[in-house]
């Protein structure tokens, strides 16, 4: 097993560099830094060009997963401490960070045989709740989440962080708003628009159907286009003196609503 630990290395640096977006795009890569993420990206089948371990780091929950990649010919490289440090972007690392190739891909690629449970994230902006709803999307067995107007790269090391892995468990797919309509539209998949402005409570709309849950930017909600367009809206009730919830909630909410409905379909 190779080993560096000086920082200063230069294959460290350009690992570095994997923060920004114009990086990770020209390398077609992303950052897993924990063990229990790059776990979850390994058993999802997602394709990892490298891995670096910090054993000065480890409580000793990387063993699995070390023998995982060992099995699988990954070529894994040992850090010191200090050198783990210098390439590792979440606080509290664990000892373990991977390069993956980047998840997601066009919406025209993504062809599921029978696409019924959807979640559409329009406009999305914060790495951090984008990550949190692909939480609740793996949990709550969605088909796959679109990115429409996608603010932010699927491979934002925060994104995939915000997931804890998830990122790479659930298809994930990006298009703008309009291909995104047209694309539902083919497959006859109704659009239900989570908005403030409708008497309709989530809770009364009938979601065991072909669906997708669609939910907009922290601000301003889902663009007029999209809200035009929905074939059922819906709102979350609200009775405090707060008048919005993070988005994040708000997908959840609606998701193990959908969840619940459709469990009572097959009972």
């Amino acid at each position: 097993m190779e080993t560096i630990n000086s920082p200063a290395n230069a294959r460290l640096r350009a690992l570095v560099r994997l923060r920004r977006r114009r990086d990770r795009d020209a390398a077609g890569v992303t950052l897993v830094d924990g063990v229990e993420e790059t776990s979850l990206a390994l058993r999802s089948g997602a394709r990892m060009r490298e891995a670096y371990w910090c054993p000065d780091l480890d409580d000793g929950r990387a063993a699995p997963l070390l023998d995982a990649l060992s099995e699988r010919g990954v070529p894994l490289v040992q850090l010191s401490r200090v050198a783990f440090e210098k390439v590792a972007y979440r606080e509290g690392p664990d000892g373990m960070l991977a390069v993956l190739e980047a998840p997601g891909a066009p919406l025209s690629s993504f062809d599921p045989a029978s696409p019924e449970f959807l979640l559409l994230a329009e406009h999305v902006e914060k790495p951090g709740n984008l990550g949190a709803i692909l939480r609740t999307a793996d949990a709550a067995g969605v088909d796959g989440v679109i990115a429409a107007d996608p603010v932010t790269d699927w491979g934002n090391p925060n994104v995939v962080r915000g997931s804890k892995g998830a990122v790479f468990s659930v298809p994930v797919v990006s298009a703008g708003s309009e291909e995104t309509l047209d694309w539902l539209r083919a497959r006859s998949i109704a659009l239900v628009a989570a908005t403030p402005d409708t008497d309709v409570l989530h809770t009364d709309a009938d979601l065991t159907g072909p669906i997708a849950i669609a939910v907009g930017a922290e601000k301003e909600g889902l663009s007029p286009q999209m809200l035009d367009d929905a074939d059922i809206r819906v709102r979350i009730p609200m009775v405090g003196h707060v008048d919005s919830l993070n988005v994040a909630t708000s997908a959840a909410i609606l998701l193990y609503e959908a969840v619940r409905q459709r469990a009572r379909r097959h009972d």
